[in-house]
C-alpha cells in the first residue's frame, strides 16, 4: 500500500487525509483497519441507531470494521459527492468473511497536497428525517454536493 498519504486538519470536516506524493488511478492508497466486529456487537455498543459515527465500516451481512479500536490513518477519509477514491471490498479466497478487506484506490490522479475522498454510500430505506439530514450532513462543497451522506437505498416500486 502508499505511504503517499498523511493525516491532517481537513476544510471539509475535522481530520482528513491527504496525499504527500503524487498518486496514480488505480492505485492501492490504503487499506481500512480497525476491529472486526459483528453487526450485533456494534449495535449493542453504539446504540443500534444511526449517531454519525463514521468510523464503522460495514464489510458484508456480518461483519462491521470498528475503526474505532486498533483503526489507522483510513479512518480520517472524509466523505464527498466528488470523491477521488472509492472503496473496494475484497473477498478471500477461502469464503471466509472474517477474512475479508476493504482497500481504498485511487479514482483518479491525485496531486500531492489533495485530500482524499470517497463516497461513503450511506442507502437507507426509510425517508429522510430533519435530524438524519443534519446528522449526515456533507460538507464537501463540490459543484454536485447533495448536502447529505444519505443515499435512498434502490428498490421496488409500489404501484
Amino acid at each position: 500500500m502508499s505511504s503517499k498519504i498523511a493525516q491532517r486538519n481537513s476544510k471539509i470536516h475535522g481530520k482528513g487525509v491527504f496525499a504527500t506524493a503524487p498518486i496514480k488511478a488505480g492505485e492501492d492508497v490504503v487499506e481500512y483497519k480497525g476491529k472486526l466486529r459483528t453487526h450485533q456487537d456494534v449495535d449493542e455498543e453504539y446504540g443500534g441507531k444511526d449517531n454519525g459515527h463514521t468510523f464503522l465500516f460495514l464489510l458484508n451481512e456480518e461483519y462491521v470494521i470498528d475503526a474505532n479500536i486498533g483503526g489507522n490513518v483510513a479512518r480520517w477519509l472524509n466523505h464527498s459527492c466528488a470523491p477521488n477514491c472509492k472503496a473496494f471490498v475484497i473477498e478471500h479466497d477461502s469464503g471466509d468473511p472474517r477474512k475479508e478487506k476493504v482497500v481504498i484506490e485511487a479514482l483518479r490522479d491525485i496531486a500531492a497536497g489533495e485530500e482524499l475522498t470517497y463516497d461513503y454510500d450511506i442507502s437507507i430505506e426509510e425517508p429522510f428525517t430533519k435530524e438524519e439530514l443534519e446528522l449526515w450532513a456533507c460538507r464537501c462543497g463540490a459543484p454536485n454536493c447533495t448536502g447529505t451522506m444519505l443515499k435512498r437505498k434502490k428498490g421496488k416500486k409500489k404501484q
